[in-house]
């Protein structure tokens, strides 16, 4: 709501069929991948974790943490949403409708907020459901997401106006002093 009151339009943008259509070759095999990738799998794992008593059980810190985790990871990646009216469902470069860099709110911080504010709830979902096996989709799911942003960021860097300055400015796309 906060993304659609600040940029009009935005929401159905993200679900323009051209948008789809212009987005690169690989990025109409990850960006589905990446959507699916992120909860169904850590759920159905965790929920046959527990059926089977897989994992020890985890202390309330430790729960209490992993909701930490995705209520700021989410927050981080709604503020990125919020912040960026060309923020598409798929990489695709729109300088016919003005498309240009975003380098203000998150960021300012990494290249990609939006991959990163996604990344950290991955890891709270593993604490907050109390599934040591969890990991396993939480870390196929987060190399995915890592792939993504490596090949948008370099299509972002040939395309897009302005963009090699800006990852001049910005060093980190995800992680800040990290990656």
């Amino acid at each position: 709501m906060w993304a659609e009151q600040r940029h009009p339009g935005l929401m159905a943008e993200r679900q323009n069929i051209e948008n789809f259509q212009n987005a690169k070759v690989w990025d109409k095999v990850l960006a589905p991948l990446m959507a699916v990738s992120l909860v169904f799998p850590m759920v159905i794992v965790a929920g046959l974790d527990h059926r089977y008593n897989w994992s020890p059980e985890f202390p309330l810190w430790l729960i209490v943490i992993g909701f930490t985790l995705i209520a700021l990871g989410y927050a981080f990646a709604a503020w990125a949403l919020a912040e960026n009216r060309f923020f598409f469902s798929v990489v695709c470069i729109r300088t016919d409708r003005g498309h240009v860099v975003c380098d203000s709110g998150p960021y300012r911080f990494v290249r990609h907020p939006g991959y990163a504010g996604n990344i950290f709830p991955l890891f709270g979902i593993v604490l907050a459901l109390g599934s040591v096996w969890a990991l396993i989709p939480a870390a196929l799911a987060t190399i995915i997401t890592v792939i993504r942003t490596a090949l948008e960021d370099q299509i972002l860097q040939e395309e897009l106006p302005g963009y090699r300055d800006y990852a001049r400015r910005v060093r980190y796309r995800l992680i800040p002093g990290i990656y």
